[in-house]
């Protein structure tokens, strides 16, 4: 009996024949034996595998090693079952939640047996307990299930937390995993066994509601992280020391640049005299840009009537994590916090009949839009409750869209290049075929949309990656994930096509054909939201921002009092120059005072005493560089402007 082939398909397009029923364990080591060790997962046909389960059909596939986000993510979501099997090890009876990988490791929120508590103490346990059980590789063996038999199984573990998820799961659909004295309900991957992982480090504790609802019990979650060699932890940890020093609230509150009041409401900003000065210096340069761009500013209401949301879409996409509705005295009345600012923009374009000779319209908004996080999702400037997006909405004929679509791609190279963001991917994220109810719109509208942005990328240059199920519920989008100063990746800009909105709200404009057509959408916001950009820029140049940003430009010191007068003289004339000055006059010796403002991260620092009073001069200290000589204040206010048009070029030569 012949044995049946199959075709296996690989990035580089070549096709080679397996056996049926072969892994991705096999078929790495038919590479070389250096890929097979170093495999962590695969993909067939757009799904990650793991590299132990058999292929039956012909697929494409990719091997995914500890190099590509994949990989860690398998790595990363076995360790969490190998954190779970230690901790049962210590608490016997604890029940386990959900244990998903974030942006760097892992998480598993449990449920302690009654009267029991895990505490930091225990955590150095758990990871000895953890390489303990990884040394014995076992390996981690995938079992498809019935739905009743997975209810029997956590029946009878009295694990109510997966009866209920299991309650909620199509039968045929449900798999467990195995390894040594474990076994819990999960979709995988995971790796071959435990050997695999090498150091570990339970990062810390937190409490979370089941699920994320305020209204469920609360569990303990359990942070971790885990990695192939020890050099890398060890890599990792110095990395996290280092984004402890950067991290935005201490250097926010360090540079009184933002603070919160809880009389005022978690997750409601409140930006400082310094930040708003940093904020408004990033809108300004934004608006500059969008001018040259052709677009037309607008301000709408932080409000809209129910009936807005319900048009858009938004009140049963975002309905839940909003805020409560807003009731007039009127009966039946009811008005939302914006969620959004598209519909608003929307009312705008509608206001008035429109020509195919008006198009494209460019309408843009710095507008603050509310959604109601939860608590303990709360997380400094990058988890807010009010937030600032620097939003636009673009209406454009469908034979101006990729072109649209690519200038506002040349809007966020402009950004990007200004602030030295040069490290950064764009990912295509696309509709989820599997899901079809999670979005509006007719598929021929997506597929349109779809393709406008993957030739635009292309065109663009962009490197891509592409992401099925990561699409805005009304249309695809190109998100771009940008690396900072410390490698750690972040979703900032993003663009949107969008063919359902106008449909919805019946938008039109007169054709050259005088009959009416609808118009098509790019949303577009190249920061994201100020608060979340602001919070990023600020780790990423650990609050020594460039000379043109920067709250304050310039600090003069005088060296004793009587030299306080000159000092302001000084002070007045840069100011009137509009260069950002203050003055430290303050009856401290002048190294205190060089110290504490390099602290403040003002990038110069001007000293003057008994022969710059004479000279009509400066000592120059640049911030990281010491000193750069004397000057007088013409040439010095030359060197600043200078310096600022330098950092500016992408917005003055163009």
């Amino acid at each position: 009996m012949s044995l049946k082939m199959i075709n296996i398909t690989f990035p580089d397009n070549s096709v080679r024949e397996f056996e049926s029923g072969v892994t991705g364990l096999e078929i790495a080591g038919s590479i070389s034996r250096r890929l097979a060790k170093e495999a962590l997962a695969i993909g067939v046909d757009g799904e990650v595998w793991d590299l132990a389960r058999p292929i039956t059909h012909d697929a494409r596939i990719q091997l995914f090693t500890w190099e590509d986000r994949q990989g860690k993510d398998t790595f990363w979501h076995s360790s969490a079952h190998l954190m779970a099997e230690a901790i049962e090890f210590f608490f016997p009876g604890v029940k386990f939640g959900i244990g998903p990988t974030v942006d760097a490791g892992f998480y598993y929120d449990i449920a302690l047996p009654d009267g029991a508590q895990l505490t930091e103490k225990d955590l150095e346990k758990i990871e000895k307990k953890m390489l303990e059980l990884a040394a014995q590789k076992n390996p981690i063996i995938r079992k498809d299930i019935s739905k009743a038999d997975a209810m029997a199984m956590f029946t009878q573990k009295q694990d109510e937390l997966k009866q209920e998820l299991i309650s909620e799961l199509a039968d045929g659909t449900i798999t467990i995993y195995d390894q040594g004295n474990f076994t819990d309900l999960c979709r995988g991957p995971h790796l071959p066994d435990t050997g695999y992982i090498k150091a570990v480090k339970i990062t810390s504790l937190a409490g979370a509601y089941w699920r994320g609802n305020e209204k469920n019990r609360q569990l303990t979650r359990v942070y971790g992280i885990t990695f192939p060699k020890q050099s890398l932890l060890e890599e990792y940890l110095l990395l996290l020391e280092e984004a402890k020093k950067r991290d935005h609230r201490k250097i926010g509150k360090e540079m009184e640049l933002f603070t919160f009041s809880a009389n005022v409401g978690a997750g409601l900003p409140l930006w400082l005299p310094r930040g708003t000065m940093l904020r408004l210096q990033l809108e300004e340069f934004l608006r500059n840009v969008q001018k040259r761009f052709g677009y037309e500013q607008v301000i709408t209401p932080h409000i809209g009537n129910i009936n807005l949301y319900a048009t858009s879409g938004h009140l049963a996409k975002y309905g839940a994590d909003s805020f409560q509705r807003i009731k007039t005295p009127v009966d039946g009345e009811e008005y939302m916090l914006k969620p959004m600012n598209c519909p608003h923009h929307i009312e705008i374009y509608a206001s008035k009949p429109r020509s195919y000779k008006d198009l494209p319209v460019r309408l843009a908004e710095f507008g603050t839009v509310y959604r109601y996080e939860q608590s303990g999702e709360l997380h400094g400037l990058t988890r807010v409750r009010g937030f600032t997006q620097d939003d636009a909405h673009l209406f454009c004929r469908p034979d101006q869209l990729k072109d649209e679509f690519k200038k506002v791609i040349d809007i966020v190279f402009i950004i990007f290049r200004t602030l030295g963001l040069d490290d950064y991917t764009a990912q295509i994220s696309l509709r989820d075929p599997e899901k079809p109810e999670k979005y509006i719109g007719s598929p021929e509208n997506w597929d349109k949309a779809e393709q406008a942005i993957v030739e635009a990328a292309a065109e663009k240059g962009l490197k891509t990656i592409t992401v099925p199920g990561e699409a805005a519920f009304y249309g695809p989008k190109l998100d771009f994930m940008v690396k900072d100063a410390l490698g750690r990746s972040w979703q900032l800009g993003t663009i949107q096509v969008d063919y359902n909105l106008p449909e919805r709200f019946q938008l039109e404009y007169i054709g050259a054909d005088d009959k009416r057509h609808r118009p098509v959408m790019i949303h577009r916001a190249p920061f994201g939201s100020m608060e979340r950009f602001v919070a990023v820029l600020i780790e990423h140049t650990a609050g020594k921002f460039p000379l043109w940003l920067a709250p304050d430009q310039v600090v003069v010191l005088p060296v004793s009092d009587k030299f306080n007068d000159y000092a302001r003289q000084v002070c007045d004339r840069l100011n009137q120059a509009d260069i950002r000055t203050q003055i430290d006059a303050r009856s401290e010796k002048i190294g205190r005072k060089i110290r504490d403002n390099e602290l403040k991260r003002i990038p110069y620092l001007l000293i003057v005493g008994e022969k710059e009073a004479a000279s009509d001069q400066v000592a120059v200290r640049r911030q990281g560089e010491g000193d750069q000589g004397a000057m007088s204040i013409p040439d010095f206010v030359t060197h600043i402007q200078n310096e600022i048009r330098s950092m500016l070029s992408e917005y003055y030569n163009n």
